[in-house]
């Protein structure tokens, strides 16, 4: 029995006897033929199961049959993998009920010598002949129909089954399967018509939907319709609506109830107006008036796959032509996106939790998922390309992709997928014919299965493994196209706003409040010409991307900047199918390049940094050690000093893009980007130090001061620090070149500059630019300055040698948190210099209220405010010893040094001048110390702050709220 087992059988014993029977039977009772039978029948999906039916067959079969039988086995050789032979053996082996009902019709194995799939006509031809002649006869049609069905099932299956690739003919199948069912309708149309009386009355078609109509049946599924019907010439037609209806419920019946020859499948109706409560038939003026005044959205979906199928074709036809205008504008309805995409989520959270990651069908990442993305791709976009208009998925898929719609890459995984999902899906209908979309569990069935894909080795393993690989993938895909935001910005317009004719545009500019509607049109025009497929994609993004852009403060000067930098990307492979394909990267762009001039510029100048708005988590700062790694390694590669600050100064741009987009579109808070701009800073200074030093900074230390020492930098902030060098030989002229290095090259160039201010140093402008580490001990102790020890409270090492840079913050912290406290003299000083700084130093003219940093409850009088205490306080309270100011007004108020509310008013003036600062940089491209008054500008900080559309107005009165209360604190506490 041991060879048995070796051709695949399980149980030997049985095999054997059954091959001996066999053999007998077929009346070749030796060993070779034997041999050879076993060899045959060791390639079935299940060959003990081929086996057994074999001889049931065998014996059921007339002599005549028999030897024909053995005559084909001798042509083709038991080896044969494709022919009448294998067919039999792999029909045998995948579906118990097929090898059930050749055994009770073993006339019907002649249908395994056909080489073709049944032509629509031909499945057509042989069912109604097969009912006409069983009606003419006096037996039964519904028999009739039954037998001749699934003899041509068998002839579908045997082909299917021995295909050399089971996904390549996949499709073919699903229009066979399909042609059958129609077949089988109007069969089951010629039985109603013999039985009911005036039958002539009524002329009826069978509209094809779901899978029928698409041409793309499962071997076992509902067959869904919807009847139409027309009186004949004189009859009334309430008449002809009883004889149709009487008519629809016989066919019903004809295919889906139980006979002695089984059954075909349930005939469903329920897709037909008004559901399985309307009536069964209409005539066409009734579903115009349902479908114009009452459908719901799922219904037109619904007949995207209509399609006449039986009965009267003319009639038929003119359904079609009715509802397929329908169709094609149902993506104009409110929310009819969102409408899809969550009957998608209701469907899927209604599978059993236990079924959930079986199902090929309804699952995530299961077919599903591919025909309802590629359905609402076509319903969005069908309505101006009529190329798309497919009731079928695959062909949908390849037009979608032809035209641009989807990315050929992602075409090129869905369409295998999808052909093995529904092979899949087939073999496990065909075991015995019961629709089911679910994986087995039993290794036995998930064996038998793989076997009858072709896949021999490990073939439980290599179903389970196909399914976790393909699923995956397909889901991954179905997020990303399902849930397009250009999806629901389209279905928004109106076809020829869609379209982008010349006068709808121009009309659609001037609403959206373009000013210059002519400029616009002649960019748009330069960004659609042509056949490419770059003008291709930018002709579905930009009837989108128009509403995007007129959502923020100047729509004008994005779609400008959207020209010049597609443009300038425009030959990339990614560029265009990143804003298609990923998320809101359109959504986001249009945004950035609308609100905001400062990162708009850095764009056109860097545009490969599009990139941030499309890859996942781009938007998240990284830490301060990946930057500092990042540029290091730039630098390294660089020939020269200032090639290696180009190289920093470049991945800074990047690293400042990512946090203004981040800010602009909600991803990031301030917090965060004070964060990123205060790393990025350090990791440049850093990277460029090293390279001015040779690659050693041993012996200089880089002491960061205001924003920058505290961590809280914005976009328009100076890098404020002092160097210091250890007293070894030649280290002070080291220091100063490395200091030169950093001033001149880290702001030369087109890359955004970053100032290197030291100002902040000791002794101030009038001091040394560099001081060695003795140098400054014996300044500190001799000669430092009251307003020195307060610039001293941000001081933090940023850069350089950590040792000198610890020595030095040993000579700082006295100074800074002195033991005792603030003297009255130092005090007093500090109060002087903060009243002449706002006498003094805002610019003439303007309005002291509204200047953000020198201004009443503005930045320095919080900051102020915020150093004194903690000077005052900070040496014997340690958590006061930061240079954040925001971590320090957390620690005051844990000390009560600050009552809860005087420290939130502190906080919160403190943060929006921060952030009107900030949103400033970003909006009009260059720093701003004052609240903007006109109105435009205003409005663009508002947005940039991400605040709502129009809340510009009270953006004024909402800064003074907030720094009339910091100034009272500040009144009580620092003037005090």
């Amino acid at each position: 029995m041991a060879w048995l087992l070796r051709e695949g059988f399980t149980e030997g014993r049985r095999a054997a006897g059954c091959l001996d029977d066999l053999s007998r039977l077929l009346g070749r009772d030796d060993w070779e033929h034997q041999v050879g039978l076993a060899r045959a029948l060791g390639r079935a999906a299940d060959p003990d199961r081929a086996v057994l039916a074999a001889v049931r067959i065998a014996e059921a079969a007339g002599p005549e049959q028999r030897r024909a039988w053995v005559g084909r086995m001798d042509a083709a050789g038991p080896d044969a993998e494709r022919g009448p032979l294998a067919r039999l053996v792999a029909v045998l082996g995948a579906s118990q009920v097929l090898g059930d009902h050749l055994a009770r019709h073993p006339e019907h194995l002649e249908l395994l010598d056909a080489e073709t799939l049944p032509t629509p006509e031909e499945a057509r031809e042989v069912l109604v002949a097969a009912v006409s002649e069983a009606v003419a006869a006096g037996e039964s049609g519904d028999d009739a129909l039954r037998v001749a069905y699934r003899g041509q099932l068998v002839r579908v299956a045997g082909l299917d089954l021995t295909a050399p690739d089971p996904t390549e003919v996949v499709d073919a199948v699903a229009a066979a399967l399909a042609d059958l069912a129609a077949g089988a309708l109007e069969a089951a149309l010629v039985i109603a018509r013999h039985e009911v009386d005036h039958a002539e009355d009524v002329r009826l078609a069978v509209i094809g939907m779901g899978k029928t109509g698409g041409r793309e049946l499962n071997y076992v599924s509902d067959v869904d319709v919807i009847f139409a019907a027309e009186p004949a010439e004189g009859v009334e037609e309430a008449r002809a609506l009883q004889v149709g209806a009487r008519l629809a419920t016989r066919l019903v019946q004809a295919c889906g109830a139980t006979t002695a020859e089984g059954t075909l499948w349930p005939v469903d109706a329920a897709l037909r107006p008004e559901g399985k409560a309307g009536p069964l038939v209409r005539t066409l003026e009734s579903f115009r008036g349902y479908y114009e005044r009452w459908a719901s959205t799922w219904e037109f979906q619904a007949l995207l796959k209509a399609r006449p199928v039986a009965g009267d074709p003319e009639l038929g036809q003119a359904f079609v032509d009715l509802v397929d205008p329908m169709v094609w504008q149902v993506a104009t309805r409110d929310g009819f996106v969102e409408g899809v995409q969550a009957m998608r989520r209701r469907v899927e959270a209604h599978i059993p939790a236990a079924e959930a990651k079986r199902q090929l069908k309804l699952g995530a990442g299961g077919l599903r998922d591919i025909e309802f993305s590629v359905q609402l791709l076509q319903l969005v976009h069908g309505r101006v390309d009529e190329s798309l208009r497919s009731g079928s998925t695959l062909p949908g898929l390849t037009a979608l992709a032809a035209g641009g719609y989807v990315a050929r890459s992602d075409a090129a995984v869905l369409d295998p997928a999808y052909r093995l999902l529904r092979a899949l899906e087939h073999r496990i209908q065909l075991d015995r014919l019961r629709r089911s979309h679910l994986l087995p569990v039993d290794e036995d069935d998930l064996r038998r299965l793989g076997r009858a894909m072709g896949w021999t080795k490990d073939p439980a393993q290599e179903v389970e493994r196909r399914w976790a690989e393909v699923s995956k993938e397909v889901r991954r895909l179905h997020e990303r196209l399902f849930y397009r935001p250009v999806l629901s910005a389209l279905s928004d317009l109106t076809p020829t706003q869609a379209r982008m004719s010349p006068d709808a545009v121009t009309e659609r500019l001037a609403a959206l409040g373009f000013a210059d509607p002519a400029g616009s049109v002649r960019h748009l025009e330069s960004l659609t010409r042509g056949f490419s497929r770059t003008a291709a994609i930018q002709r579905q993004l930009l009837p989108a991307m128009l509403g995007w852009f007129a959502g923020w403060p100047a729509p004008d000067a994005g779609l400008l900047a959207f020209r010049r930098i597609s443009e300038s990307l425009g030959g990339t492979h990614w560029y265009m199918a990143m804003l298609r394909d990923e998320g809101h990267a359109a959504q986001r762009f249009a945004h950035v390049l609308s609100a905001s001039r400062y990162l708009t510029g850095l764009l056109e100048r860097g545009p490969d940094a599009v990139r941030l708005l499309g890859e996942p988590d781009a938007l998240v700062p990284p830490s301060r050690e990946a930057v500092v790694s990042r540029m290091r390694s730039a630098v390294g590669r660089a020939g020269s000093v200032e090639d290696a600050a180009t190289a920093a100064r470049v991945l800074r741009r990047t690293e400042v893009l990512r946090l203004g987009i981040g800010r602009l579109t909600g991803q990031v808070d301030s917090a965060q980007v004070q964060e990123g701009l205060t790393n990025a800073a350090e990791a440049l200074l850093d990277a460029v130090l090293e390279a001015a030093l040779d690659g050693d900074s041993t012996g200089v230390a880089v002491i960061g001061m205001g924003r920058l020492g505290g961590g809280e930098m914005g976009f328009a902030s100076d890098a404020d620090v002092f160097l210091v060098h250890d007293d070894a030989p030649g280290r002070a002229e080291a220091a100063t070149a490395a200091l030169k290095a950093l001033r001149s090259t880290l702001v030369a160039g087109s890359e955004p500059p970053l100032e290197v201010d030291i100002d902040l140093r000791p002794e101030g402008r009038s001091g040394p630019t560099v001081r060695g580490i003795a140098s400054l001990e014996q300044y500190y102790e001799r000669w430092s300055s009251p307003w020195e020890a307060q610039a001293l409270v941000r001081a933090r090492p940023v850069a350089g040698d950590a040792e000198l840079c610890a020595r030095v913050m040993v000579l700082v912290d006295p100074r800074r948190y002195p033991e005792g406290g603030l003297t009255p003299a130092a005090l007093r000083e500090m109060r002087v210099l903060k009243a002449r700084m706002e006498a003094e130093r805002i610019p003439r003219g303007g309005d002291p209220r509204l200047h953000l940093k020198l201004g009443r409850g503005g930045l320095s009088d919080v900051e102020w405010t915020v150093q004194m205490l903690q000077m005052e306080h900070a040496a014997r309270l340690a958590d006061l010893r930061t240079a954040s100011t925001r971590q320090a007004l957390t620690a005051l108020r844990g000390h009560e040094l600050l009552s809860a509310a005087d420290a939130e008013a502190l906080s919160e003036a403190w943060e929006m001048a921060g952030e009107v600062r900030d949103a400033s940089m970003l909006w009009r491209g260059r720093a701003s110390d004052s609240i903007p008054t006109d109105p435009l500008d205003r409005e663009g900080v508002s947005r940039a702050m991400g605040r709502p559309a129009g809340a510009g107005a009270e953006l004024t009165e909402e800064y003074l709220r907030r720094s009339r209360r910091a100034r009272a604190v500040v009144e009580r506490v620092f003037f005090a």
